[in-house]
């Protein structure tokens, strides 16, 4: 078989190797490819950050065919290559590890690589002949890949949080939706795992839904502090190798051509190195993945049994539960929940010990950064989607199972303190736990209050408080 065939010869600084004839990619993606086989997600496991790398390289080739740096043919085919890559080709091309030594130098050259030699084809010219137009000369002019990389990863985590956001809304709609349905349902409240005081069933999944709407405001706010970018700062942040005009020629082009309000950093030095944002995120994350935890804890809890646990709602029935035990069936959808929530809060804890191990003027762990925020606002989006679809809105509950326990609680006592006073309940609790006997059984026998006072307890308008009625 004809080598020349199969392979054409690349060279960089450390000599010429034999790259594939069928791929886009070039020599230092090769030598990536060979080097860092580590977690197997490489870029294009993330299509957002293979569309936003092409939407940086369009708008830098923009800005210096602006400044007459590029021949306006290598402008347009550049552009051309870059637009196909935003449509979704040419993807597969995108394979490095998202793990990598190099601060992310070899995503940058990987987009340099597929871009040039895509480019080098609508020229009418063979891949590989880069004296036409080069992956480093060309492609990344006035660049370097730590103004790239860090500016593709925002942008990425923006389109992302647009997701995540759009996934955190309609679970909030879903639990406030069983929160109408529920709201005539009594049951006994619980602290600490104890009953405490009456509430509706209806409450419960208010505040579910409350606790995660409170997050929207906070991503939207987030998608803003993600929008100020060091494009034009090049390898440091002194924008060493591009023009004065072209940092906002790039940013304004980027601007354009994402649909995002972009801004230049104030500090170019300072934005290269700091990971603030990043830190920012992660944290975000983290407590939208606490709080959704909590949440799958509380439904896991509320459904326990059926028959020996709390069993006062009823999950889906999505699989079955055990090879062993016939008819059992497990809360599965809220258990994935909960294992995507300790993800995320690990993944937290590799971008907080990742942004602190940053030194001097670069951050050489960004690749982990970026791998690590964008697993966690992708699972966390689907986690949300799969509990709103698979579980939430199918959820029914046990209103006799509910008012049942309510009746037998002795937590239903402290709805007397205001006409019996502390003293008295707190006798008759303690009398209700020794014998095993109601709370109205013993008001009655001690003619405290009368059958007809005690009928009204049970209205929701007595039982819950000045709280707003659902």
């Amino acid at each position: 078989m004809n080598d020349s065939a199969n392979y054409r010869v690349e060279r960089d600084l450390l000599g010429e190797r034999r790259v594939p004839a069928g791929v886009y990619y070039g020599v230092q993606t090769l030598r990536a490819l060979e080097n860092f086989r580590i977690s197997g997600i490489v870029l294009n496991h993330f299509p957002n950050l293979v569309v936003t790398l092409a939407m940086v390289k369009k708008a830098c080739a923009l800005a210096n065919g602006d400044l007459l740096k590029l021949d306006p043919l290598q402008v347009k085919a550049i552009v051309a290559a870059c637009d196909e890559i935003m449509a979704g080709k040419l993807h597969d091309q995108f394979c490095v590890d998202m793990l990598q030594g190099g601060a992310g130098t070899s995503t940058n050259m990987n987009a340099n690589e597929v871009i040039a030699n895509r480019a080098l084809e609508l020229l009418g010219r063979k891949r590989g002949e880069y004296k036409f137009l080069h992956p480093n000369i060309h492609v990344n002019m006035s660049q370097s890949t730590n103004d790239v990389y860090p500016t593709a990863l925002r942008l990425a985590m923006i389109f992302e949080l647009r997701a995540l956001g759009g996934a955190t809304q309609q679970l909030q709609v879903a639990l406030a939706g069983k929160g109408r349905e529920f709201r005539s349902i009594l049951k006994m409240g619980r602290t600490q795992l104890q009953d405490a005081v009456p509430m509706s069933l209806g409450q419960e999944f208010n505040a579910f839904a409350t606790t995660v709407g409170e997050e929207l405001p906070r991503l939207r706010d987030m998608a803003a502090l993600l929008s100020e970018i060091n494009l034009g700062g090049t390898a440091i942040g002194t924008g060493l190798n591009a023009e004065c005009e072209y940092r906002y020629l790039a940013v304004a082009h980027l601007r354009e051509i994402a649909g995002e309000p972009l801004s230049e950093a104030a500090d170019l030095v300072e934005a290269t190195s700091d990971m603030g944002a990043f830190v920012f995120l992660s944290g975000l994350l983290k407590r939208t993945a606490i709080k959704l935890s909590k949440i799958c804890n509380d439904l896991r809890l509320l459904s326990s049994g059926p028959q020996c646990g709390l069993n006062e709602i009823n999950l889906p029935q999505n699989q079955p539960g055990s090879s062993i035990m016939p008819g059992k069936v497990n809360p599965v959808i809220p258990e994935v929940v909960n294992q995507v929530a300790f993800s995320v809060i690990g993944n937290d804890i590799a971008v907080t010990m990742a942004a602190e191990a940053g030194q001097l003027q670069l951050n050489a762990m960004e690749p982990l950064i970026g791998y690590k925020l964008l697993e966690s606002i992708r699972h966390l989006a689907a986690a949300m989607d799969t509990l709103r679809s698979d579980c939430v809105v199918e959820i029914t509950a046990n209103a006799d199972v509910c008012g049942d326990n309510l009746e037998r609680s002795v937590g239903l006592v402290t709805a007397l303190n205001p006409y019996l006073g502390y003293g008295k309940t707190s006798a008759i609790a303690r009398r209700a736990l020794q014998t095993g006997r109601s709370v109205k059984e013993l008001v009655l026998e001690e003619k405290l209050m009368t059958a007809d006072q005690l009928e009204s307890l049970p209205d929701p308008e007595t039982v819950l408080g000045p709280q707003i009625r659902e």
